[in-house]
């Protein structure tokens, strides 16, 4: 990452890597969907280098995985939505300017700079390959900020942005909009996995 960066804290909400991607269950059995898991994980989380991490999850294998990475681990509060704020309220106790969100499930995802060039008093967000959802997400720490993940989010959130008349990006990098999610998601990219 670039050293001219305002200060910024990267969060990976991760329920568990056992029980995830039950929709691949007739294209991998449980050990290859956890396995699956865990290196799309590496990834999003290796695109984060040189940033301070944060794991937002309550799974005894996922938090020793964070550890190992020297990630701080937050409690999952339940909801992506309230990951998502809990992130922003570690963020601020950091005193970092701005906060990015990226999904654990990216399995193309290299670096996160394509959401980081703008202000840090700015909104950027990359839509989904899919369904309109928002799966790397940056806002200002210290912005009162209603998440809204879920089917159709990306437009919820440019809507939030307006709401609080903070400019928005939209971020068009097809490595971090492809959120690997449906046996299609699987076959599209095939020998491009992890």
């Amino acid at each position: 990452m670039p050293l001219h960066l305002p200060p910024t804290g990267v969060a990976i909400p991760l329920r568990a890597f056992g029980d995830g991607k039950a929709r691949l269950a007739d294209r991998l059995d449980p050990v290859e969907r956890e396995r699956l898991l865990r290196a799309m994980a590496d990834r999003v989380a290796a695109a984060a280098v040189g940033l301070p991490l944060a794991v937002i999850s309550d799974d005894a294998a996922v938090v020793a995985w964070a550890e190992e990475m020297g990630a701080e681990v937050l409690a999952d509060h339940g909801t992506l939505d309230a990951a998502a704020h809990f992130a922003q309220v570690w963020a601020q106790g950091r005193s970092f300017d701005r906060l990015v969100i990226a999904h654990a499930d990216l399995p193309l995802a290299r670096t996160l700079e394509p959401v980081l060039r703008f202000d840090a008093d700015e909104i950027a967000a990359v839509r989904s390959h899919r369904d309109n959802g928002t799966p790397v997400l940056t806002v200002p720490s210290r912005l009162p900020f209603e998440f809204a993940y879920g089917v159709d989010s990306f437009d919820r959130h440019r809507a939030e942005a307006l709401r609080h008349g903070v400019a928005f990006h939209d971020v068009d990098d097809p490595d971090l909009a492809f959120d690997l999610d449906r046996p299609e998601d699987f076959d599209a990219i095939g020998a491009r996995l992890p």
